[in-house]
């Protein structure tokens, strides 16, 4: 939401939630009017439920690959990050030996 005009370029916005730490101001050619989206035409954009697909036997810890390599304080050790098949990119971890 507009919160007030800074002048003919920019404008102060009422920030929440995430976004109320970030820069209020902005440029007034970023901001456009706000419009409800038909729902005939944006038939998809109602959320679905998400199917989980069925996980095979031992599938759910299967390594697809090794993302990057790393030596631990000890020197000694080396940690391996590594990407499941089952989990998000996010989810990678690491792990001392594969």
């Amino acid at each position: 939401m507009i919160k007030e005009l800074h002048g003919p370029n920019a404008v102060q916005l009422e920030l929440t939630g995430e976004l109320i730490n970030k820069n209020p101001t902005s440029p007034i050619n970023l901001i456009k009017p706000y419009s409800s989206s038909d729902k005939e035409l944006v038939p998809l954009r109602n959320k679905l439920p998400l199917e989980i697909p069925p996980l095979e036997e031992g599938e759910e810890n299967k390594i697809v690959k090794v993302l990057k390599e790393r030596k631990t304080r000890n020197k000694k050790e080396r940690e391996y990050l590594v990407r499941y098949k089952t989990k998000l990119k996010k989810m990678n971890d690491y792990l001392r030996k594969i």
